[in-house]
């Protein structure tokens, strides 16, 4: 049985620099080292990693997302590949051995073949200090085929493997009111706060704030704690999971009976 684990989705504004989208390697060097943290002190965890179209846009020398559908599934075949070497490499430094996931929506659209995914992951999991990495196989999915964007993915995948909690990583400490400019640090529904979301998204990212509110909407319906919390600041991922920590939690409402 899959041990209830913690999924973390990094967008691709945590990964890359937003002036090219190329692999931001210190953000990726300390994403890594808080992730093998928190699996150092056995906790499993899944995790849901946007950039590979970003990383492919910069390998073919673009200066932005391409319009047309084989330009950016070509990125994706490029970029998911450098993308991936660089996890596999960096988290050997902490022996902690990564498979990759490529998924359509269409492979958790049925029984059938969402037990297929989850019997893959449970298998994973049977191997200590494993670390599934999970992205949208954006080399072949096509607008029936995609899930939206990886927000919903990490959800769908939390659902399925009943996961306790989604760490939702940007690049801002959570919502914050418009008006104050403070952090809205607990949170039981998404409508309460929907106006603190803001059109965020970089040249190379696809999500923004009102999509992770969309997708926090999903999670709490299905009982999963959610958080929206600075993946540069990959320091305080430990403190976020432990339940404290800054960032914006979203607690799903206690069961009745």
């Amino acid at each position: 049985m899959i041990p209830n684990p913690t999924v973390i989705k990094a967008g691709t504004g945590v990964l890359t620099r937003e002036a090219d989208g190329t692999i931001d390697r210190a953000a990726l060097i300390h994403l890594v080292s808080a992730i093998a943290g928190l699996i150092d002190a056995g906790r499993r965890c899944l995790f849901v990693s946007s950039g590979a179209v970003g990383c492919g846009v910069s390998a073919l020398g673009l200066g932005q997302y391409p319009a047309d559908t084989a330009t950016r599934q070509a990125c994706a075949a490029v970029g998911q590949a450098r993308l991936m070497e660089s996890y596999s490499g960096l988290f050997a430094h902490f022996d902690i051995p990564v498979a990759q996931i490529l998924l359509t929506a269409s492979d958790l659209a049925t029984p059938e073949r969402s037990t297929l995914v989850h019997d893959t992951l449970e298998r994973l999991f049977a191997v200590p200090r494993m670390l599934p990495i999970i992205n949208e196989n954006d080399t072949v999915a096509v607008e029936e085929l995609k899930f939206g964007d990886n927000d919903m993915l990490a959800v769908r995948v939390a659902r399925l493997v009943r996961a306790e909690r989604i760490v939702f990583l940007t690049s801002a400490d959570g919502l914050l009111d418009p008006e104050t400019g403070n952090l809205v640090a607990r949170a039981s529904d998404t409508s309460s706060v929907a106006r603190h979301a803001r059109p965020d998204k970089g040249g190379f990212s696809i999500g923004g704030m009102a999509s992770k509110l969309e997708a926090v909407r999903h999670a709490l319906d299905s009982g999963i704690e959610c958080c929206i919390a600075n993946g540069r600041h990959p320091d305080r991922l430990a403190a976020v999971v432990a339940g404290d920590g800054l960032c914006t939690r979203f607690c799903p409402p206690t069961p009745v009976g």
